[in-house]
């Protein structure tokens, strides 16, 4: 079966299961387990050899023990650093005792750890794939990941969740850390003990996320199938229910694995059977590929009647309403008669309550996150809008997004004429190349910045990426002059 054909039969928003291979694909200065703990054993001793011991003492059955190599590494570093105050290691010793001294106790090898990964930077070729990644983001409900590194919750911009927290969570637009966070370095979990209290502690968050793999489509990036990670979420699963059940069929025919294999453009899903301990064969659905592109195109195109943020939004509502807030409910006499087609849930302002997402102004705030995201759904309803013809409404990136756009022709007629009448003005800074330039120029009036930096746009002089940043940090996004810039920046970008 084809990927496009396999994501096509999803009818709930996926979630996605993060491992290390996502990081090490996009970003710069990553690690595997053996990796990072590799690498802090040559800092610490300056050589493999110390590392080499470990692992040959913690090797069972032809698989290494990580966490027990974590476990005496941990103890090795804090021997070493205790010893050796103000050497090396000299700003991991002082974060240490500040630390303690504030009654936080958190170890110099964790500290190191956060340290070490809290700063991250995406590959330089991988970035225009993290920027097809994050159009997903409209469509993905949550995020599950192992990774210590915030580079997955960043690009999607969901909320970090860690231990108990997973507990209280909305599920909607969050990233759950199973194994902790660099932004919290006393949850990590790494070494023989912490794994223990995590197995202790885990009981009522596995029973959460076991209720995210029955209702939701399951997509694993950075995982192949030998990952102790992926046997583990397989064997609690089917250990609550039954393999032989219609739930367990369901739950099989929603799991995707995404294997790495380099240089494959194969975007064909096969099944592939699963040898868990204790356990019958469990199969799956498996794509083995390098083009992970296509597969992030068929997920954010994937067609759902409310974006993934859109929920969140309602049992963020929902969660005051339980909570006794004071909100008001209102709902139709003949709610129950409809079909679930023709129902639609308004939320907002009592004086005005419209069967719309956005108003058109919102659109032009949220421009680049709705073009980022591609969020065809929301941009269907610009239709509805009525956009006059002394108004700028950046119709042309909107209409890459939405083709189906009824009155686009339209619009784009209103708009050639505002640009026409732009290219008509006086241009008053030919000499600047840069808004930054033109901003600084004492010689052009407050009053006269705004056309000035119109005209080098539209002449190309200056640099769309340059005038994209000037437009995502303009403090005042309601004014006439971020939406005429905007507009500009939208018919140079996308007009042609």
């Amino acid at each position: 079966m084809n990927i496009g054909e396999f994501v096509s039969r999803f009818n709930n928003h996926p979630v996605l299961f993060i491992g290390t291979g996502i990081s090490l694909r996009y970003l710069e200065n990553t690690f595997t387990w053996d990796g990072l703990l590799a690498h802090i054993s040559q800092e610490l001793k300056g050589n493999r050899e110390f590392y080499l011991d470990l692992k040959y003492k913690h090797r069972y059955n032809g698989e290494y023990d990580y966490p027990k190599i974590a476990s005496e590494l941990e103890a090795e570093f804090h021997v070493i650093l205790q010893d050796d105050r103000h050497g090396k290691f000299k700003d991991i010793n002082d974060i240490f005792y500040e630390n303690v001294d504030n009654d936080i106790n958190i170890s110099r090898f964790k500290i190191f750890i956060t340290e070490l990964l809290k700063s991250y930077s995406i590959k330089e070729e991988k970035k225009a794939e993290v920027a097809e990644l994050q159009k997903v983001r409209k469509n993905i409900g949550s995020i599950i990941t192992t990774n210590y590194d915030t580079f997955i919750e960043d690009v999607f911009e969901f909320n970090s969740l860690i231990g108990n927290e997973i507990l209280l969570s909305n599920p909607y637009g969050s990233s759950y850390k199973i194994h902790g966070c660099v932004q919290h370095p006393d949850k990590i979990i790494i070494t023989d003990s912490d794994y223990a209290n995590f197995e202790d502690k885990y009981e009522l968050i596995r029973a959460q996320l076991l209720s995210l793999f029955i209702h939701n489509p399951i997509i694993f990036l950075g995982y192949n199938l030998g990952d102790k990670n992926i046997k583990s979420i397989l064997k609690t699963i089917f250990t609550y229910v039954d393999p032989s059940s219609e739930t367990a069929e369901q739950i099989r025919s929603n799991f995707l694995l995404v294997e790495y294999e380099e240089n494959s453009e194969n975007l064909e899903v096969v099944e592939h059977d699963i040898d868990i301990d204790g356990m019958s064969t469990i199969r799956i659905n498996k794509i083995k590929t390098d083009n992970f592109v296509e597969i992030y195109k068929h997920l954010g195109t994937l067609s759902l009647p409310v974006s993934a943020m859109d929920i969140r939004k309602v049992q963020n509502v929902v969660k005051e309403i339980y909570a006794g807030g004071n909100i008001k409910v209102s709902v139709t006499e003949d709610i129950e008669s409809l079909k679930n087609g023709e129902k639609v849930l308004a939320i907002g302002s009592t004086k005005t309550i419209k069967y719309e997402y956005h108003t058109a102004e919102e659109m032009m705030i949220n421009y680049f996150r709705l073009i980022e995201e591609s969020n065809h759904q929301l941009l269907t309803l610009i239709e509805k809008h009525r956009i006059q013809r002394n108004q700028f409404f950046p119709i042309f990136g909107f209409f890459q997004v939405q083709p189906g756009i009824a009155n686009f022709d339209k619009l784009k007629d209103i708009q050639l004429k505002k640009i026409e009448a732009l290219e008509h003005a006086a241009d008053l800074a030919t000499r600047h190349s840069s808004i930054e330039g033109i901003n600084n120029d004492e010689n052009v009036s407050a009053s006269k910045k705004t056309i000035a930096i119109v005209k080098g746009i539209l002449s190309g002089r200056i640099n769309l990426d340059d005038a994209e940043q000037y437009l995502k940090e303009y403090p005042e996004k309601r004014t006439t002059d971020y939406k005429k810039l905007l507009c500009v920046y939208d018919y140079k970008k996308y007009g042609n």
